[in-house]
């Protein structure tokens, strides 16, 4: 890294998507330190909302988010030059600000959203199309698109789980830092950086030690959850047309 200013990068994630393996995949990176979702805490102090741990995580975390937001764009460790924050965006609800926003690279990860469904029902089965985020992707996205006066990068799990090198590559040329090979592969287990929810959501990446390949598309949800991803397949489709990459990349 060339410039003095650390990049601040806010990868902006519906749940069950490929985003604990992308902090993951950077976090293995020598010059990068992460953060696991850090509104979490504040999310479910505000909203009052049951989830898995609810208590744990409430205890372990900051529930002000504005103290959230100075730390995303606060200080860093001498010798890091990158930042890169897992932000799930159905935990901005409207009390949490937005205003930190303009001082972060923001990027956005997609997946179809029967897919997403399909997933998240074996973790809990209750859900919302609020809790999936893609309506508060939607809004996240145009409000950066606004403010930068073109589309932020975007970047599809499949795309990811296709072709890491590629995908990863053309996603580090958008935000302006040199992609490296030491993103494409991670000791298997849990890091101390990871949130205490990992615990119950992180069991298929502690046993990761790269991306996998995809797997086939979900096609059969209820009639209940089939409503649910038709209300946010628009965002989904929308989002879709400003993906990057892939671009051959010979970085190491």
């Amino acid at each position: 890294m060339t410039n003095a200013e650390p990049v601040r990068i806010a990868m902006w994630s519906g749940p069950r998507n490929i985003s604990t393996a992308m902090m993951r995949a950077f976090e293995n990176r020598p010059d990068t330190v992460v953060v696991d979702e850090p509104f979490y805490a504040a999310y479910l102090a505000l909203t009052g909302i049951d989830h898995p741990m609810r208590d744990a995580v409430i205890a372990a975390g900051e529930t002000d988010w504005r103290k959230v937001a100075d730390g995303l764009v606060g200080p860093l460790p001498d010798g890091v030059s990158v930042f890169y924050q897992k932000h799930m965006t159905h935990h901005m609800i409207p009390e949490i600000g937005r205003d930190w926003m303009d001082r972060v690279t923001n990027a956005f990860l997609i997946r179809r959203p029967d897919n997403v469904l399909g997933s998240y029902v074996r973790k809990r089965e209750a859900v919302t199309l609020e809790d999936i985020g893609f309506m508060q992707q939607g809004a996240l996205f145009d409000r950066v698109a606004d403010a930068l006066g073109a589309a932020p990068p975007v970047i599809e799990a499949r795309d990811v789980l296709e072709n890491p090198a590629g995908t990863l590559a053309a996603l580090c040329a958008a935000i302006g830092i040199p992609f490296s090979h030491a993103m494409l592969g991670w000791p298997a287990g849990p890091r101390d950086s990871d949130g205490v929810w990992g615990a119950h959501w992180y069991e298929a990446v502690n046993a990761s030690t790269g991306f996998g390949q995809p797997g086939k598309d979900v096609t059969d949800l209820p009639d209940p959850l089939r409503r649910i991803a038709d209300a946010a397949r628009p965002i989904y489709e929308r989002l879709s047309a400003f993906k990057v990459g892939p671009v051959v990349s010979d970085g190491r």
